[in-house]
């Protein structure tokens, strides 16, 4: 899989569309807001600068990113009315890989700016939004242009998956899975393991040029309560999307190696494995950090369209998109069944980081 090419949040405004399956995402923002208040302003007082430039990576294709660019003006414009000064201007740059879909991210913007207006008294001539397009696991600006950098739901995915998950016979080390398991041999968990530490400090690196002086990062991603993957409560849609396939396998629908060669480009990292990226690359202070937990998963069917919104680029790509609604139909029992005896928690991490001067 070239995960470049091939990855993105299903576009448009469909049933089955990122944009109208983002809800625990925005949930997730939502708890982080504080620790985001918290750095922008920090950043904001530190020099009043008379303009903000702000990039959100893996922005997606639905509002969430735009809910984020809003809260973050309406807490510098709370601060600027406090201190009677005139608010900045702001840049925003909004991200994603270049298959995103960006004109149903930028069909939202008229709706935004109307409400910049007339709700928020915020002038049209304040606030320039754009659209980059390209991998965070390299540079994306021009050097030292950006004060704030924010990301959430996006960096526990992989530039690539991983290398090491066959063994010297091309036969795969993790049959039957699609992610960590808990009877994979450790070689599997260090293939992971190893390709998201390149993947993140690339990422830092990259950000450690484009970011000033003094500039934050909030940064929200996957983790779990345990620091061994294959243990993590919040990866229960992963070990059913696995059992959903290989059901499959089983009646024929698809083919066993197709299961076996399929794995997801992603990884979840625990505190104690950010901490050592961030202190090897040295560019960043990680100066906070705080555990969400997201527990509000009620049926199969809202957790099927979650995931298909999220994987079915990946999925397509691998069994082709004939299979997708028999896949779903099936995931969305298996997940019924699954919620009737266990609770599905969601767990992920927020960072708060500056760049070193």
């Amino acid at each position: 899989m070239e995960v470049q090419q091939v990855l993105h949040m299903n576009g448009g405004v469909g049933d089955t569309s990122y944009a109208n399956n983002s809800l625990v995402q925005r949930n997730i923002i939502s708890k982080g807001m504080p620790m985001l208040e918290d750095a922008i302003l920090d950043l904001y007082c530190t020099s009043f600068p008379e303009k903000l430039s702000i990039a959100d990576l893996g922005c997606s294709s639905g509002p969430n990113t735009l809910f984020v660019i809003s809260h973050i003006i309406d807490t510098i414009k709370k601060k600027c009315h406090q201190l009677n000064i005139p608010l900045p201007e702001f840049q925003m740059f909004l991200n994603d890989l270049l298959g995103n879909d960006f004109n149903n991210l930028f069909s939202y913007l008229p709706d935004f700016y109307e409400k910049l207006k007339e709700e928020k008294h915020v002038s049209l001539e304040q606030c320039f939004v754009a659209g980059v397009a390209g991998s965070f696991h390299g540079r994306l600006f021009p050097i030292k242009s950006l004060h704030f950098i924010h990301s959430a739901n996006s960096l526990h995915w992989l530039s690539q998956v991983p290398q090491g998950l066959q063994n010297e016979m091309g036969i795969s080390l993790n049959k039957g899975k699609i992610y960590i398991g808990k009877t994979n041999p450790p070689s599997v968990f260090k293939a992971y393991l190893a390709q998201f530490q390149r993947d993140f400090y690339l990422f830092l690196k990259s950000r450690s040029e484009e970011v000033i002086g003094g500039g934050r990062m909030v940064l929200t991603l996957c983790t779990g309560r345990s620091s061994d993957p294959s243990i993590k409560e919040c990866f229960f849609h992963w070990e059913l999307l696995a059992q959903t396939l290989n059901d499959m396998v089983s009646q024929g629908v698809i083919d066993q190696d197709k299961v076996d060669s399929f794995n997801l480009p992603f990884y979840a990292p625990s505190i104690q494995e950010l901490e050592a990226i961030v202190n090897r690359e040295g560019s960043f202070s990680l100066d906070r950090h705080e555990v969400i937990e997201i527990v509000n998963f009620t049926s199969g069917q809202n957790v099927a369209k979650l995931i298909r919104a999220i994987t079915e680029s990946m999925l397509a790509d691998q069994f082709g998109a004939g299979i997708l609604d028999d896949l779903f139909r099936r995931y969305e029992h298996n997940v019924d069944v699954y919620l009737s005896n266990e609770k599905a928690i969601i767990i992920n991490l927020v960072l708060s980081m500056t760049r070193k001067e």
